[in-house]
């Protein structure tokens, strides 16, 4: 598998230059920018939440934890983890755990941290294990058009 329908449908639909920049087979963010080599700062990765109103993708840097109760009062909705079945539904066109940032490409509310608001460059996960989208900060942003952008994370470490 590669980058997934969705993606590169939705990629080529908003016109944003890109690339594809191949690594070897890792399961988690840390080990993703580590095999890409590529600082856990500039990736991008996705967290499927949800209430009772639906599901939240909420976008941070991959060095970053996610502050789930800081998230939920910013936005005033009672976050919690969606389950690996419930992600693998969302996300049918990806592997499971490979969790894209293009939320709105899944008709997906979506929440991206201020700190990836500076960056020239992000990456993000293509839909599998093995490759990940590279694009300038500028089209991230553009591409991020209608989310809600707030501080809810902090460095790991």
């Amino acid at each position: 598998m590669t980058a997934s329908k969705s993606i590169t449908d939705f990629l080529a639909q908003a016109g944003a230059e890109h690339s594809v920049v191949r690594h070897p087979h890792s399961e988690s963010s840390d080990t993703t920018a580590e095999a890409a080599h590529i600082s856990g700062e500039k990736l991008a990765k996705g967290i499927l939440l949800k209430d009772n109103r639906g599901y939240v993708l909420a976008v941070i840097p991959a060095s970053h934890a996610l502050e789930t109760g800081t998230l939920g009062q910013k936005i005033q909705r009672p976050l919690v983890m969606a389950s690996e079945t419930e992600i693998a539904r969302v996300f049918a066109d990806c592997e499971v755990g490979a969790i894209p940032v293009l939320g709105k490409a899944y008709g997906l509310t979506t929440v991206v941290d201020h700190a990836l608001c500076s960056l020239k460059e992000i990456y993000f996960e293509a839909g599998d294990h093995e490759a990940l989208i590279k694009i300038s900060g500028e089209d991230f942003q553009r591409l991020m058009g209608g989310a809600t952008f707030v501080s809810f994370s902090h460095h790991k470490g």
